[in-house]
């Protein structure tokens, strides 16, 4: 679970990180509020729509199991693992 909230999250601060870079390319200072004043909406809609299309293709292109799932139960005193069949 937190590979995927730390995944989602890389994705949207890529723009923010894009942005500094070039900033840092021409020779402003990322650390100023007025650099990133004027294209904050912009950042984060473009974050935003990472997330998003990220989301969507992991649903579409997922590996997906066939069958139904049997939860783990005992079986002649054994514990056996939850599986699907």
């Amino acid at each position: 679970m937190t590979r995927a909230i730390l995944q989602e999250l890389v994705l949207f601060l890529l723009p923010f990180v894009a942005y500094a870079v070039y900033l840092m390319i021409r020779r402003r200072n990322p650390l100023v509020w007025s650099s990133w004043s004027d294209q904050s909406v912009w950042l984060i809609i473009a974050g935003l729509t990472f997330v998003v299309i990220s989301l969507f293709s992991a649903g579409l292109f997922a590996d997906r199991q066939t069958g139904a799932y049997v939860p783990s139960h005992v079986e002649n005193g054994r514990i056996v693992p939850g599986q699907f069949k």
